[in-house]
């Protein structure tokens, strides 16, 4: 017997531990872990001397092709391959009507879902969807069952903004979720105060970004995740908070999963929160205009805690693809917001938390890898588990680099990360056993990745955390 290929001397990963092993892959899926003297000859053998074998990464918060991002699948899934991400979960969105919509009516959830997975036939990697509900049409209840058949098992929702939904509203989605077991994510701030304190930055003439933050304050995203978590929790619907920024919100959040448990309660966030602070206003103008904005080092510092603790469970990039050109305003309001981040969240988290904060290789893997995976109903992903899909990444842990928009795959022609040094690179990536990424070029073709239907997860109680070790 024969395999396809088979990696060499270097040091595997798993979410529990590191060990020196070979990782032999077959027809698209690893077919045995263990010393390379037991494992089958293969036609293509690759030295990983010196390097991490690890899951490919699995974010489970990007926008791809849509309001929110000028990325196609194309260049958007290039960004992830170079970063070592091969499982990205973006949105099919109801379409409504209002002056934020890319849409010339009302549509149904079913179309937007069918709609992006058109627009994902050009990706390089693996693709799952979110449902993103965005007006309160009760319509959208009798369309989840069949959503979810399709293999769309979460649900995105807002409380501010234009699409953002009622309480009222949300909590009878929570409750038909509840009864398919599939599971919400939401953008919790409050939108009254958001809306308030915006206006009154507005009639102060304060458009400078660094007045930004003042806009949409800790207590807002706090307030919306407690009072949306209570509601989710009620009625027993498994809640993902997205993108927590602040030790307030993130105390929530965890307030309730203590009560509630985390086979119910569960959150992310993500990488710019993690690494960044909020002087990054002063320093880059526009480009980190994000919402919820990005905190002062306090809150910095309890999010990092919060990954240590486990009460937050992963760290997602919130990919946005736009250039400088549609992030510059003459005020902040003006901006579009998001930024970039599939290219860098690897090795920016691999430089922040296990360089310097000495997080551990597997508890990098269970935030990055098998977390995602689990939560988001991917038993096939972020894993190195004979019998699952060979998406593995060899990446160089003492290399290395510093970081240049230069190098972008993405449209977007910053970085949120110039000119910042880091330790480890993305050297070879596999996507279902085709190598996407080879010696740090792209490789992958365009259409190679998959839409990804996703199952019905169990979120276990005794399951993967974040801790350190």
């Amino acid at each position: 017997m024969s395999v396809d290929t088979v990696f060499v001397g270097g040091t595997v990963v798993s979410p529990e531990a590191t060990r020196q092993a070979s990782v032999a892959i077959d027809d698209g899926q690893i077919v045995a872990v263990g010393d390379s003297e037991t494992l089958p000859e293969a036609s293509t053998t690759i030295d990983a001397t010196d390097r991490i074998v690890m899951p490919g990464v699995v974010d489970p918060h990007v926008h791809i092709g849509d309001m929110f991002s000028m990325d196609d699948y194309e260049s958007a899934t290039a960004a992830a391959a170079l970063g070592g991400v091969t499982t990205c979960i973006d949105f099919g969105w109801q379409a409504w009507e209002g002056d934020q919509s890319p849409y010339h009516a009302e549509g149904s959830l079913l179309e937007g879902v069918d709609r992006k997975r058109t627009k994902a036939e050009d990706a390089i990697v693996d693709i799952g969807l979110h449902g993103g509900i965005t007006r309160e049409d009760p319509a959208v209840l009798d369309e989840l069952e069949a959503a979810v058949e399709a293999g769309v098992t979460s649900f995105k929702m807002y409380t501010t903004y234009e699409m953002g939904v009622t309480y009222g509203f949300m909590e009878r989605v929570f409750e038909r979720l509840s009864d398919l077991g599939a599971v919400a994510v939401v953008h919790t701030e409050d939108d009254s105060v958001c809306r308030t304190r915006t206006g009154q930055l507005q009639e102060e003439g304060r458009g400078d970004p660094t007045d930004y933050p003042d806009a949409r304050p800790d207590y807002a995203e706090a307030m919306a995740a407690s009072d949306a978590v209570r509601l989710a929790t009620e009625h027993g619907c498994k809640y993902y908070g997205f993108h927590t920024t602040s030790e307030t919100a993130a105390t929530e959040l965890a307030r309730y999963r203590d009560r509630y448990g985390p086979e119910l309660v569960r959150a992310e966030t993500c990488t710019h929160y993690v690494t960044l602070e909020e002087s990054v206003y002063a320093e880059q103008g526009t480009h980190p205009m994000l919402a919820p904005p990005i905190r002062p080092e306090a809150d910095r510092e309890a999010i990092v805690s919060h990954l240590r603790r486990g009460t937050l469970d992963v760290v997602s990039s919130d990919h946005c693809g736009y250039t400088r050109e549609r992030k510059a305003a003459e005020n902040w309001w003006d901006s579009a917001f998001g930024a970039n981040g599939l290219q860098t969240e690897l090795t920016v988290l691999h430089d922040e938390l296990v360089v310097q904060r000495e997080f551990s290789y597997p508890a990098l893997v269970r935030l990055k890898c098998l977390t995602p995976a689990r939560l988001f109903g991917l038993p096939g992903k972020g894993t190195l588990e004979t019998g699952t899909d060979a998406d593995i990444v060899v990446f160089d842990p003492t290399k290395t680099k510093t970081i240049t928009a230069d190098e972008n795959a993405s449209v977007a022609d910053y970085t949120l990360y110039e000119g910042r040094e880091v330790t480890g690179t993305v050297e070879t990536v596999l996507v279902r056993g085709e190598p996407v990424v080879q010696n740090g070029d792209l490789v992958g073709s365009p259409g190679y990745g998959q839409f990804v239907e996703r199952a019905v997860p169990t979120w276990d109680p005794t399951g993967p955390a974040g801790r350190t070790n």
